[in-house]
């Protein structure tokens, strides 16, 4: 679908797989990156920590705005165990870019967006993934990132924006949204 779309970021084809912690978007994300060669950017290097969602949206939109004007862009990777921003990461025009992670389908980027994925899965599957990925030390700030994910959601209306649905279970084949005429 998005290699037959025209780039909308300069020369550049941007790919957002969004959807909640633990569905799948960076499995999914290595996937299209593979077939593509396209570089990742992961959301939780956006982000500014467990409650710092805010910050992807506006880290994605000044990314994507250099891409459209044919420079190479960048931006500011968080470290979570130094708890701050620590180094800047380059993101080289190319053909194609995959944004993978909670808020990569920001309404601040999405006119730069070639198409937007969303991936889902059960709330306690997804638990489960995060607990196995970050330790059960970590479940409060899961809790609090799971209403934090919903509120976003619900105020970007990702989910009814996405082009493709992926069932991260997979379980179900993925369903493309047909385009509107």
């Amino acid at each position: 679908m998005a290699g037959r779309r025209a780039p909308a970021a300069g020369g550049t084809r941007l790919v957002c797989i969004d959807g909640p912690a633990g569905s799948g978007k960076t499995t999914l994300a290595a996937e299209v990156a593979t077939l593509t060669g396209a570089q990742v950017v992961h959301g939780d290097d956006l982000m500014s920590g467990w409650r710092g969602l805010d910050a992807v949206g506006r880290q994605l939109a000044a990314l994507v705005d250099d891409l459209a004007s044919g420079r190479d862009a960048a931006y500011d990777r968080f470290d979570w165990h130094a708890d701050r921003y620590t180094d800047r990461v380059s993101v080289p025009a190319a053909p194609w870019l995959v944004v993978e992670g909670v808020g990569s389908g920001a309404r601040a980027a999405a006119w730069a967006c070639t198409v937007l994925v969303w991936v889902e899965a059960t709330e306690d599957l997804r638990l489960v993934r995060g607990l196995e990925r970050d330790g059960e030390q970590m479940r409060d700030h899961w809790l609090q990132f799971v209403e934090d994910e919903r509120a976003l959601f619900a105020a970007e209306g990702t989910r009814s924006r996405a082009d493709v649905l992926v069932d991260g279970t997979g379980r179900t084949p993925p369903r493309v949204r047909p385009t509107p005429s």
